[in-house]
């Protein structure tokens, strides 16, 4: 298989796209990108400096994805941490489902009543993928249903709705097949197609997810990544016949993000759509930070006068999805984006409050907004949605089809 890849001016995050394009998924912030956020991927603003963003943990890429143990920084899908919960109405234009059934199903409709295909089993049969485990500096060998399967404990809660989770596998399914197919990988010389960090996709080795989870929910956790897996086998989404770049993020803010708002990249099945689910189930939705003012200010990067006194700040632009476009702080101008990764927030859509020694920033949203929303998918799904309408409404214009299907 061969597809060619688009070029961006800039990059996004690496935390869900191939590390040859420009952009910054994860990730993930699914509370785990992303998700995809906030997922520790490197990504260059206009400024010529670089940022860390973490999508869904991690991405996604964003998006977002912590640990199980909790002790992780939040990042933009901050799926698969046991304990720690991850990080738009639907479209009358949204394209037919091509979504084939896994081996052993029989009905020949999914639930939204889309006709389906019987899937090819083993699509993608033969196809391995090296991981670099950054803990133990080795390179894991896995066919890569297996890695889908430790990507997708890695970025997306275990207590999330099936549907949820087999969204979540095809969209990390679909970041590696176009990875491997894009034939540009940094990590050749160890041996390795990605690594197991959110500058690819939060993974999860053979070896630990055997011990990720105690007595009894071992066997049932293992079984449901296992089933959304099995479900999903070989499928990838895909726009004009191309594996799309996936990015995911934890939690909207009732709006997903057109992507060259927070990137520079504009890609036509990236655009903004509703996502109203979030509010009222994710616990990343809502957040306060106050920062001393001369922190903000040397945050912000500013100095001499214009880092004196209260700061005068005002709202320049929005975004099609909410989020702060640009502002004005004492008459220097910054992006919303600018903002969020200088002071480490949780999403460039944001209010604030000046008092007398500080101010509160109050964010609406976890991770970069592009893409698929964990919170919003799995709100999708608590209303019966499949993983294919989930997919379809976050990305627009696309289809979920077989890998075997593509040229």
């Amino acid at each position: 298989m061969r597809w060619f890849l688009m070029e961006a001016d800039n990059g996004l995050a690496k935390d869900v796209y191939p590390a040859s394009i420009p952009f910054a998924i994860r990730a993930t912030d699914g509370d785990q990108g992303q998700a995809i956020e906030e997922s520790g991927s490197i990504q260059e603003d206009g400024l010529g400096s670089k940022t860390v963003d973490k999508p869904g943990t991690h991405a996604g890429a964003l998006p977002v994805v912590e640990s199980e143990d909790g002790d992780k920084q939040p990042t933009d899908s901050e799926a698969g941490t046991p304990g720690i919960e991850p990080k738009g109405a639907d479209s009358d234009a949204m394209p037919p489902a091509t979504l084939q059934q896994a081996p052993g199903d029989v009905t020949a409709e999914d639930k939204s009543g889309t006709q389906v295909e019987p899937a090819v089993k083993g699509a993608l049969e033969g196809v391995t993928v090296r991981v670099y485990l950054t803990g133990t500096g080795t390179v894991e060998k896995v066919p890569i249903e297996t890695y889908v399967m430790g990507v997708l404990a890695g970025e997306m809660p275990i207590d999330f709705e099936l549907e949820a989770l087999k969204a979540q596998a095809i969209a990390a399914r679909t970041y590696i097949v176009r990875r491997l197919a894009s034939g540009d990988n940094e990590l050749a010389s160890r041996g390795a197609d990605v690594s197991d960090t959110v500058e690819h996709q939060v993974y999860v080795s053979k070896k630990e997810l055997g011990r990720r989870w105690e007595g009894d929910a071992e066997a049932e956790n293992l079984a449901k990544l296992a089933q959304a897996v099995r479900e999903t086998e070989g499928l990838v989404v895909t726009y004009e016949g191309e594996p799309i770049q996936a990015a995911f993020f934890s939690t909207s803010n009732g709006y997903t993000e057109n992507s060259e708002e927070y990137w520079t990249m504009s890609l036509p099945y990236l655009r903004s759509v509703d996502s109203p689910w979030d509010k009222s189930i994710s616990p990343r939705y809502e957040q306060e930070e106050t920062f001393e003012l001369s922190r903000f200010y040397k945050l912000m990067g500013m100095k001499g006068k214009k880092a004196k006194g209260k700061p005068s700040i005002k709202l320049v632009d929005k975004t099609e999805g909410n989020r702060i476009k640009s502002i004005s702080v004492n008459g220097t101008a910054f992006t919303g984006r600018e903002v969020r990764e200088r002071l480490g927030l949780a999403s460039s859509q944001f209010s604030w409050k000046i008092g007398k020694e500080g101010i509160t920033f109050t964010t609406y949203g976890f991770g970069h907004g592009v893409g698929m929303s964990q919170w919003g998918a799995n709100g999708m799904a608590k209303e019966g949605r499949t993983a294919v309408d989930i997919l379809l409404h976050y990305y627009s214009g696309t289809k979920v089809e077989q890998a075997s299907n593509l040229p």
